[in-house]
């Protein structure tokens, strides 16, 4: 299995060797994105597997026993960030095309059909939206607002999908009716170091921690650095800088107050003019907040809002919140979860239940279907970076672990 893992991960990554200097580049809706899908054609048919690519580009490999009879799902994507790593998203790919195998190997007869889709355009790194894919088939995807969104060449949503090959006008018929699946689960790497910290082998995820993202605009006076009295600035740096640190202490107390975690950071700047000898007249703050407590993203904003009131009133300058994004947090199915964790154990192998700081497909799929997350290793938490890593050891126990479940959800149809 070692082997086979290899192979097919170096052809998901269209490559012969890892390349952990440089990382890999498939952005969403790119030729390298296509070129990848190709290689898990090629890799699904080998297995024997029936082919299918919707109008949001998603391609759906599937074992089909009975048009009748359920279908059972798994999936991920293959997409990256720009110079990211080889295994967010192909991890997931691989893993559920060994497990057909793992289950061919063995002479399975499943009573029930599996599928392995490789989602489309998972990653926001190109257009600063996520799971297009996903979106598309759970019947979310808001065409109208994302259609005009563009990349840093001006291209958008719209164009690239057309120039993928797809029709941005019937993206909408890649929903699939609820009766199309039973239930699906993703494999990802954990982005993380609990499973580690924890001794364990597979993370068992319990919900997705959907983000509140604010911008916070502080507005105060541009003029001459020289010739402005310190004592006749308004500065808009100076005054919104104490909001940087807040925020950090803020969410560890929060932290301090309640079992469930909460993080928060305080992650793009934007000065303007943004000149060496010029005051900062204008500065924008993005701040991404998440937990799956849903309560303590709100809680943590109203600290956010208030303590932003006494800067303007302190320092005289106008500072705006506006809120970006806010998400409900995504809990998986119980029941999946217990299956979940009943078949890593039977493997000899120990599971972790934990949460995700990071969204995926599976929260999207989450809204429609019955749907499971389970995490692997990866090295030091290292992600959306050439280093990213995960070992072979870690792969063939995840494929295991999926194999183990296909297997006993397919096994009978009632």
């Amino acid at each position: 299995m070692h082997d086979w893992l290899n192979q097919h991960l170096l052809q998901l990554n269209l490559t012969e060797e890892m390349d952990y200097v440089n990382g890999f580049t498939r952005l969403s809706y790119t030729e390298e994105e296509k070129q990848s899908h190709q290689a898990f054609i090629k890799i699904a048919e080998e297995l024997g597997l029936h082919i299918h690519t919707d109008q949001a580009g998603n391609v759906w490999a599937t074992w089909k026993v009975d048009d009748e009879a359920p279908t059972v799902a798994v999936g991920s994507h293959v997409d990256t960030v720009s110079s990211g790593g080889g295994y967010d998203g192909v991890a997931g790919v691989l893993t559920g095309l060994a497990a057909i195998k793992i289950l061919k190997d063995q002479e399975f007869q499943p009573a029930k059909n599996m599928t392995v889709i490789c989602f489309a355009s998972e990653e926001s790194s190109r257009f600063g939206v996520s799971t297009i894919g996903s979106k598309a088939v759970s019947g979310i995807l808001n065409k109208k607002e994302v259609e005009d969104v563009t990349d840093v060449d001006g291209m958008s949503i719209k164009e690239s999908v057309e120039a993928f090959g797809l029709s941005w006008e019937s993206i909408e018929q890649a929903e699939q009716p609820d009766k199309a699946l039973e239930s699906f689960i993703e494999l990802h790497i954990e982005q993380g170091t609990q499973i580690e910290n924890n001794e364990a082998d597979i993370g068992i995820v319990r919900g997705v921690a959907c983000p509140i993202r604010l911008q916070v605009t502080a507005s105060g006076m541009a003029n001459h650095t020289g010739t402005t009295p310190m004592t006749n600035r308004a500065d808009a740096f100076a005054a919104i800088a104490p909001l940087i640190t807040f925020v950090e202490e803020q969410a560890n107390e929060i932290n301090r107050e309640h079992t469930t975690p909460l993080v928060a950071t305080v992650s793009t700047v934007q000065l303007h003019p943004n000149a060496m000898n010029v005051i900062p007249g204008e500065v924008v703050l993005g701040i991404d907040i998440r937990s799956v407590e849903d309560s303590l993203k709100e809680e943590l904003a109203a600290r956010i809002q208030a303590f932003c009131q006494k800067i303007e009133e302190d320092r005289g300058v106008n500072v705006d919140i506006h809120t970006l994004v806010n998400n409900e947090s995504v809990f998986l199915n119980p029941a999946i979860h217990e299956k979940l964790t009943n078949v890593t154990e039977s493997l000899n192998l120990k599971p972790f239940t934990m949460d995700s700081g990071a969204g995926h497909d599976v929260m999207n799929m989450a809204q429609k279907w019955p749907s499971g997350l389970i995490f692997i290793p990866c090295q030091e938490g290292i992600s959306h970076h050439p280093k990213e890593f995960a070992t072979l050891e870690d792969l063939s126990k995840g494929s295991h672990v999926i194999a183990e479940y296909l297997r006993e959800e397919t096994r009978r149809w009632e």
